[in-house]
């Protein structure tokens, strides 16, 4: 690939309001680029999520409890 000439690169804008509008631009072109998800995707990714947080919650809450009554018995066992 060839380095880019003088001629090939935009001048670059002065002021602020022509930076603005210039990043506008390029939003507005980058969001025109963009795959969104259709709205059975985003339902099926949510389920998934939410279920996911659910039961990783529920095996902590789990392991915890475990843990906690663990520690407990030995602290009773040698009376800490």
């Amino acid at each position: 690939m060839e380095p880019e000439t003088s001629s090939d690169v935009q001048a670059a804008p002065r002021g602020r309001i022509e930076r603005a509008r210039l990043f506008l631009s390029e939003v507005r072109n980058e969001l025109k680029r963009v795959t969104w998800p259709s709205a059975r995707e985003v339902r099926a990714t949510t389920v998934v999520v939410i279920v996911t947080s659910i039961v990783m919650g529920l095996y902590l809450w789990g392991l915890d409890l475990l843990l906690d009554r663990f520690v407990l018995w030995i602290l009773r066992r040698w009376g800490a």
